[in-house]
């Protein structure tokens, strides 16, 4: 008789049990510039590429896998003034997973290593270390006194 009681409340924890340790489905993160952020970048110094069509998209230096295009290309070309295409730059921003990288990566079995990102710029600088050129807070014929 104690068996069996036992034996009924083995089988109903086994059955009620996955009912309480659901916890329901993964929720995708949406795509596209404004939806979920994925990450956010500040002042990472990427090579910066654009054209005339208005698009403008980089690569993190030491990242080759991943591809960043900007969601404010028109509000961001006021700072490329003083760059070129190819330039290292200064980005800020927040990253969102690109639409049709997710569309590609749902409907296939191969799991690509590149990654591609759409990026609301909040920020964009030339990068000036290593190089020659001044900051703005340093004169171009500095002189300091030698004793």
């Amino acid at each position: 008789m104690r068996g069996n009681t036992l034996r009924k409340i083995l089988v109903a924890l086994i059955i009620i049990t996955p009912i309480f340790s659901y916890t329901g489905c993964k929720k995708q993160a949406k795509c596209g510039c404004g939806k979920d952020v994925v990450k956010t970048l500040t002042n990472m110094s990427a090579t910066i590429y654009w054209n005339t069509s208005a698009s403008i998209s980089f690569q993190i230096e030491g990242d080759p896998y991943s591809s960043y295009t900007l969601c404010n290309p028109t509000e961001m070309f006021p700072n490329l003034i003083n760059a070129k295409s190819g330039d290292i730059l200064l980005v800020s921003g927040h990253a969102y997973y690109n639409c049709n990288y997710i569309y590609q990566a749902s409907n296939s079995s191969y799991r690509s290593p590149s990654v591609y990102y759409d990026v609301q710029v909040t920020g964009l600088t030339l990068d000036l270390y290593g190089k020659n050129k001044p900051t703005s807070e340093t004169t171009l014929n500095s002189v300091n006194p030698h004793n």
